[in-house]
């Protein structure tokens, strides 16, 4: 979700930069290996995966408003999984609102948003967006006359106490990953440091069990407690594994981060979607990262590549061809944040005989509209 400021947050101090550095070698030391880096296809199905963008857990969590988005939200995830069937559910970016969540342990929330995935059976992965770890935004209606509203503190049955610190993005992944079985979710190399989703992932065959029928890559663009931007090392690790495991480009691979980068401005239609663009919303300008440090020029020259797909922008659900590749817009999932558009996710699936992605949006009411093929 586009935000106009952030708080400033003693990101240079020693104490955080221990307790940062605590969490990395913990995190470190639960990195999944093999066999939780694939995922397996269905014999004689295509390969389904659903999209939940922007939920927003936790979104003014001190009103009555707030919870009641939750539940919706928890609506919209299991009329699209109910629905579509998934093999596997990719949580992107801004699963909860911590600015506007006044307990330590924000990974309550995170845990609510994954609920109706977890239930069901279905494994997910996830990336970090910009209001994952943001850290307390004070309201300033708390500062007029009213005072302060009364906290109901602790939430959620948790025992947790009223605070304003925030969760990192080191301990909400640790938690996911040390709690559910069926994440494949991962905190990523630690030189890659502040930013912690960064990984990839193998779809594999049920009919060739040792081919990579898609490789998904994961990539952690900023926001929150550090610049919206995609590093220059980050940009270095992907060419680097992507040469290492796919070294011919002859398995297709698919990105996922959360905010846009510049590249979808340059892409984004003007009012209306037209050709070769595919959408139903385009109500709002692009919200793009900080700056580009290399990545899509990678992208670009790798044939592999097919889509990059990001939430952040409420507002839009386009796809438009950049290059050879199409850059998506997920669609708004959560009731939290701004925008009052229809909810519900976008869906992509992989056939195997003969090879295609195809992607449309699965609207909460059960409607479909936006089919596309991406290669």
């Amino acid at each position: 979700m586009p935000t106009s400021s952030y708080f400033t947050i003693l990101s240079n101090s020693c104490l955080v930069l221990l307790f940062q550095a605590f969490f990395i070698s913990i995190a470190a030391s639960s990195d999944r290996h093999t066999p939780e880096n694939h995922i397996r296809t269905r014999a004689g199905a295509p390969f389904k995966v659903a999209l939940f963008a922007d939920l927003h857990f936790g979104e003014n969590a001190w009103t009555d408003w707030g919870p009641k988005q939750d539940v919706n939200s928890i609506k919209v995830m299991s009329s699209v999984l109910d629905t579509e069937t998934p093999d596997f559910v990719v949580y992107l970016g801004d699963v909860v609102t911590a600015n506007n969540i006044p307990i330590a342990n924000a990974s309550l929330y995170w845990d609510q948003a994954i609920s109706p995935t977890r239930s069901r059976g279905i494994p997910w992965a996830s990336v970090f967006g910009n209001h994952d770890d943001a850290p307390f935004e004070w309201p300033m209606e708390w500062f007029a006359a009213s005072g302060i509203p009364q906290l109901v503190c602790p939430v959620l049955n948790s025992g947790e106490e009223c605070s304003f610190r925030g969760t990192s993005r080191l301990e909400l992944m640790k938690n996911e990953m040390d709690n559910n079985v069926l994440s494949l979710s991962k905190s990523g190399p630690q030189d890659l440091w502040p930013g912690i989703s960064n990984y990839v992932l193998q779809v594999l065959s049920k009919e060739k069990p040792h081919t990579p029928l898609v490789y998904l890559y994961f990539l952690d663009s900023g926001g929150g407690t550090y610049p919206e931007v995609i590093s220059t090392a980050q940009a270095d690790w992907f060419k680097r594994i992507s040469e290492e495991i796919n070294p011919d480009s002859r398995v297709p691979e698919l990105i996922f981060w959360h905010i846009p980068s510049k590249a979808y401005k340059k892409v984004a239609p003007k009012f209306r979607i037209h050709k070769p663009c595919v959408g139903s919303i385009n109500k709002e300008k692009v919200a793009a990262q900080e700056a580009e440090m290399g990545i899509m020029k990678i992208l670009v020259k790798r044939p592999s590549v097919k889509a990059v797909f990001v939430g952040h922008n409420h507002g839009l659900d386009w796809c438009c061809p950049y290059g050879q590749l199409w850059l998506c817009f997920a669609r708004h999932t959560g009731y939290g944040g701004y925008g009052n558009w229809a909810r519900g996710s976008r869906i992509l699936e992989i056939n195997e005989r003969p090879f295609s992605i195809s992607s449309w949006i699965r609207m909460e009411d059960g409607s479909v509209h936006s089919e596309v093929i991406l290669s």
